[in-house]
């Protein structure tokens, strides 16, 4: 893994010799005259390593013996080399990396002299022979070492050199040995030797390395999560074989991360495969197993798992992990008998899947690690222990995660001094309520577009751009968060469509409501007794509520606010309205805190005041969900609207309710307060005004002051709004007329 920033000096050409001595054949070391050892040294370092053929990396030493110009190799060395003494070879000094020494090494086992003798071989004594006689050597695969060992020569073939902390890459595979260096025997049967109290075999074959930082994995707010998966998923694997079996028990073999979309799932779950140290992780998208031809289906899924049955059938408690990823695994498991096909495919990938995971011959070396937005769907047979039976809720990050997440992605431009000083990421944190991480990552990435569009100029996109002045500022991250909504936050420009006029003070009754609403918005935040309080707002057409609601839904500052209304359902079907409105409620109940508005609960319900006529199924899955409780730890606030409380107490909805509040119309005292705020008659003709408008909807106020500021010809509406002119109190009560019904 050295790669070419390890080598350090021009390649020489030496003669190949003879090692001087027979028993400095097994020390695996090259050897030269001291004058050749100088010119390989490195200052500061006693370690002295030359890169010999471009075969492997040998540790020099010097022999008096040896002639200038010279290099001594053993026969074993001399063969993987490809040459014979007296030809020539080119050596080179090698400069090893900062991050160079082995966390594993996995080595084939074999005798010297073949024959039919057999031997048996404990792991962790030749472990320690290795680790004190090569310490500081330096291991490259496919090389081929000479060792004694109780008497016996042996030889072993280095198949797997693993540097702590890398990940695995297409370049050669070298590190130095050391004393933390776990160390895994191979052994061929045909080759007579046993491996016994292959001990360490089981810690070392799991991870590449000690310890795990997640940040440094690009992982950010689910150290929770993490955790669990570790305790359930990967505890077991740690230990030896023999332990878990003196336990009885067996390796966890699936688990299933689900939760909203951009949360880190296949994040996780791709980072977790490239942490374990078996093999490459295969990596399935669901639909990707579907095929048009009968039985080719079920073959795919089998074709999975052959290489794990392969090596386990070959190498049993010995063979490597194998981690199959299935991203979005509800589109092939969905519970059996629910797909009306007529070609049963899917059941039987089911029956395929769990038959694999969990059958007779079940395989004790795979992880398969499903992900999905929609464990609902998934068969139960799937979801029980010994198939995916680590269910873990990836959520959306609380604030402390959300700025681990905002850290991550940086990083980069902190430390390429591209991020401004004034950016704060605990305020963002603060701000991104709901926010997922995919959508973090947007609001880093729109941020970056604000910064690079600054250096760029229309008329001219040839104009060389200068990299320093690029600086990424707090009000580029503030644009981006307008920019980028997170998909379960607060529908804040639905709300505000609901108060296109804002709030005004319109009486002691109006201000009563709103502030007794608000006090159940805080006993939804604090209270520990009251995760689902509902709230009904009833009254006439056009007093307020939808406004109400939108606003307390806007000032409890909430990070999840929707508004479920008839007109987004128009023309929809009574399912698809129940699964759309079903679909909020699941949604609110991903997030702490939630506040949902059911608005004129009798258009939902398609109401009709002659027959009566109304829908029997959205009413009965309105009543189910204003009485289930959210889950543990999410609290939600639903507020209703309706013009027909008759109607629904009628069919039990009013029930459904907690509190009940009465949205009156406007008195003469409320319609004065209302057009003092508005500014738009004169003192003497207010008092005139509130009275004709007594016992009006506000927003019937709002239309007829909205007509009568037209003025009588048009076009007054500018002055008056500006104050530059008052409505006319006769205009007034002509427009006034045209609205009232008589």
């Amino acid at each position: 893994m050295a790669g070419r920033s390890g080598y350090g000096s021009a390649t020489t050409k030496m003669i190949v010799t003879n090692t001087p001595g027979k028993d400095l054949a097994y020390t695996n070391l090259a050897y030269c005259s001291p004058s050749d050892l100088r010119s390989f040294s490195v200052s500061g370092s006693k370690l002295v390593f030359a890169l010999v053929g471009d075969a492997f990396v040998l540790s020099l030493s010097a022999h008096e013996n040896i002639p200038i110009g010279h290099i001594a190799l053993n026969a074993i060395q001399r063969r993987h080399a490809k040459v014979s003494t007296g030809d020539t070879i080119s050596v080179s000094r090698f400069i090893p990396p900062d991050i160079f020494n082995l966390a594993l090494l996995t080595v084939e086992l074999e005798f010297v002299k073949k024959g039919a003798k057999e031997e048996q071989v404990d792991a962790v004594l030749l472990a320690q022979q290795i680790r004190k006689r090569f310490i500081n050597q330096v291991m490259t695969t496919g090389q081929r070492v000479t060792l004694e060992y109780h008497g016996n020569g042996f030889i072993f073939t280095v198949n797997q050199a693993v540097v702590e902390g890398k990940e695995k890459s297409n370049s050669i595979e070298r590190g130095i040995i050391s004393t933390e260096t776990y160390i895994v025997f191979e052994a061929p049967k045909s080759s007579g030797i046993k491996v016994v109290n292959q001990r360490e075999a089981a810690s070392s074959n799991i991870f590449r390395q000690k310890e795990f930082n997640l940040e440094t994995l690009g992982i950010g707010g689910l150290s929770a999560e993490f955790a669990d998966i570790f305790r359930r998923a990967f505890a077991s694997r740690v230990f030896p074989p023999h332990v878990t079996n003196k336990l009885g028990i067996k390796h966890v073999k699936g688990m299933l991360l689900y939760g909203p979309p951009g949360t880190g799932k296949t994040l996780m779950a791709r980072q977790i495969g490239k942490m374990l140290n078996g093999k490459e992780p295969k990596v399935v998208n669901g639909p990707e197993v579907l095929s048009k031809f009968v039985g080719e289906t079920e073959k795919n899924v089998r074709d999975l798992f052959a290489d794990a049955e392969q090596d386990q059938r070959t190498r049993g408690d010995q063979s490597d992990l194998h981690v199959i990823i299935f991203d979005e695994i509800d589109a092939i498991c969905k519970s059996r008998g629910s797909t009306r096909d007529g070609t049963g495919v899917h059941d039987s990938i089911v029956n395929q899947l769990l038959t694999k995971i969990d059958g007779v011959e079940s395989l004790n070396n795979v992880l398969l690690i499903g992900m999905t937005n929609r464990k609902d769907l998934l068969d139960e047979a799937l979801l029980r222990p010994g198939r995916l039976e680590v269910q873990v809720e990836i959520s959306l990050p609380d604030e402390n995660g959300r700025f681990q997440i905002l850290q991550i992605h940086t990083n980069k431009m902190k430390e390429n001094s591209f991020l401004a000083p004034d950016v704060n990421l605990l305020e963002l944190a603060a701000r991104t309520k709901n926010y997922s991480g995919a959508e973090l990552e947007g609001v880093a990435k729109s941020a970056v577009s604000f910064a690079l569009n600054r250096q760029l100029s229309m008329d001219d996109l040839t104009k060389p751009v200068d990299e320093e002045s690029i600086k990424v500022t707090m009000e580029d991250f503030l644009n981006a968060l307008y920019e980028v909504r997170p998909a379960f936050g607060a529908s804040t420009d639905d709300l505000e469509r609901c108060r296109l006029n804002g709030m005004v003070d319109c009486g002691s009754r109006h201000e009563h409501i709103y502030k007794r609403t608000m006090l159940l918005a805080e006993q939804v935040r604090v209270s520990k007794g009251s995760p689902l309080v509902t709230c009904l707002l009833e009254g006439p057409s056009g007093s307020g509520k939808t406004a109400m609601s939108a606003t307390i839904g806007i000032d409890s500052d909430f990070p999840y606010v929707k508004i479920i209304s008839a007109e987004s359902m128009i023309g929809l079907s009574e399912s698809s309205k129940c699964a759309q409105i079903v679909k909020v409620f699941e949604d609110a109940y991903k997030s702490p805190l939630s506040i949902i508005i059911l608005d004129d609960i009798e258009r939902l319900l398609e109401y009709v005041a002659i027959g009566p006529r109304f829908s029997n199924l959205i009413s009965q899955t309105l009543l189910v969900l204003l009485k289930r409780l959210p889950p543990k730890g999410k609290n939600v606030l639903v507020i209703g609207t309706t013009s027909e409380v008759a109607f629904l107490d009628s069919i039990g909805i009013c029930d459904a309710f907690a509190v009940t509040y009465h949205v009156p119309k406007l008195k003469t005292e409320d319609a004065r307060k209302v057009l003092q705020q508005l500014k738009v008659f004169s003192e003497d003709d207010i008092d005139a005004a509130a009275e004709a408008l007594n016992d009006m909807p506000i927003k019937k106020l709002y239309m007829v002051v909205e007509m009568a500021a037209q003025g009588e010809q048009g076009g007054g509406a500018e002055a008056i709004y500006s104050g530059k002119a008052k409505i006319g109190i006769s205009h007034f009560y002509d427009c006034l007329q045209d609205i009232v019904r008589y």
